[in-house]
């Protein structure tokens, strides 16, 4: 019997949904995949944070060596961050290069756009790179100004058919390099958020650094190398790495890790810096949900001595699912001694690690899988003990307004919070 020509017709469309339901599928398990393989293996304890093995060894395992020459300032909140970050625009005479991840409206937004514009038409070359999620609140017309003065943009992962399997990798990086001369990274955001002193839980909480130094040579050829991913060009001469004078006496590196090329720089350097502790370890940190290896790895650290002291948001959060999965992970740390922290007054973005008040460890990353494999992050580690000190010296100053979190707190915390961090479980892999 002949088949009515209607339903031989009708399985089109079904075999069309078919394959779109199917590719959507691939599509999300590919951008779900956390990345590359993780490493599992702990790090056996060779040398402590001041033996100069250690020094090499992050030197040699991370890619950039280590550098003199440099002065590293540290800027607390928007009222510190911002001025200086605008006034080294404005005074730019060359080449202006700038990454960020947020880039929201509002008027620091406005500032930003202005004065980038303004070297623009002046003849300076102006690169901006954005990521496109991140900068998915900025306002059209502050492209538009910029585009119309000359300003370079790009935007990073925007989604086109042959990078569809890569939306979940996001540029987390945060960077500005002026001249090849000056430059700044930390944790600050361009949005409304980021201005003010913390004041209130409308204006976070977050530090950035002023570089000056060799090291800024570094920092320029990290945003070099995602400029290169998104645009195939790249940018060099003296325009970008002009000489550089010593600045200062601090030894400094700046890496950078990305699932493109190497994922796990981040992680591995939070691996051996927690392995070769001694004293202390203070994290500041915004997004803080450890696997079982960097559990295991702190664990000894307390077990040999070291005083473990975290920082990290408490009522005031961007996001309650982190935060839930954050605390799902607090137990083991609190009964083996570490000190956990939950600052009281904003929200806490600040993104320091300090280790035995001899490396400081600043930047865009995270301590969590999203940073140490998803994203790409960038970090700059200073070392040199007056430096650590005073970081130290703003660490405690932030423990000033926080509450300590102990043990027995966390035992018996209420059933709701335990059913949530359960349910975010779940979601580790992308946290």
């Amino acid at each position: 019997m002949l088949k009515a020509p209607g339903r031989r017709r009708s399985t089109v469309p079904t075999v069309l949904l078919t394959a779109v339901a199917t590719g959507a599928l691939v599509l999300l398990a590919l951008n779900f995949t956390a990345g590359e393989k993780k490493v599992q293996q702990q790090l056996p304890r060779l040398y402590n944070t001041a033996s100069p093995h250690f020094e090499r060894a992050l030197g040699s395992l991370l890619g950039p060596g280590i550098v003199g020459g440099n002065a590293v300032t540290e800027l607390l909140n928007g009222d510190q961050i911002f001025p200086p970050m605008l006034a080294a625009i404005q005074s730019a005479q060359k080449s202006i290069t700038f990454e960020t991840y947020i880039y929201w409206s509002g008027d620091i937004g406005k500032q930003f756009a202005d004065a980038l514009s303004e070297r623009a038409r002046a003849g300076v070359r102006v690169h901006v790179l954005l990521d496109w999620v991140g900068s998915a609140k900025m306002d059209e017309s502050y492209l538009t100004e910029m585009q119309q003065a000359g300003v370079q943009i790009e935007k990073f992962h925007k989604p086109h058919w042959y990078n569809l399997a890569r939306l979940n990798n996001r540029t987390h990086r945060k960077l500005l390099v002026v001249d090849g001369q000056v430059a700044f990274t930390g944790g600050v955001g361009i949005a409304p958020q980021w201005t003010g002193n913390a004041q209130d839980p409308g204006h976070w909480r977050d530090s950035h650094y002023l570089v000056r130094g060799p090291v800024v040579a570094q920092m320029q050829a990290t945003f070099l190398d995602n400029w290169l991913k998104v645009t195939g060009k790249v940018l060099h001469g003296e325009l970008y790495f002009p000489p550089i004078a010593p600045a200062g006496a601090q030894k400094a590196q700046m890496f950078s890790s990305s699932p493109s090329s190497g994922s796990e720089s981040m992680q591995l350097m939070y691996h051996l810096a927690i392995t070769a502790a001694e004293r202390s370890i203070d994290l500041s940190v915004a997004y803080f949900v450890p696997d079982e290896l960097t559990q295991k790895l702190l664990m000894d650290a307390l077990a040999r001595g070291v005083r473990v002291r975290f920082i990290t948001p408490g009522e005031h959060t961007d996001t309650e699912a982190v935060k839930a999965a954050s605390r799902a992970t607090w137990g083991p740390l609190l009964q083996a001694g570490a000190e956990i922290y939950e600052f009281q007054p904003t929200m806490y973005h600040c993104k320091v690690m300090v280790v035995d008040q001899l490396l400081v460890s600043v930047g865009s990353t995270n301590f969590d899988n999203r940073s140490f494999r998803l994203n790409d992050e960038a970090n700059l580690n200073v070392y040199d003990a007056a430096f650590a000190q005073r970081q130290t010296a703003v660490f405690e100053d932030d423990l000033k307004r926080s509450r300590r979190v102990t043990y027995e707190e966390w035992l018996n915390r209420p059933l709701r919070e335990k059913v949530h961090e359960k349910l975010t479980g779940w979601l580790r892999s992308q946290l």
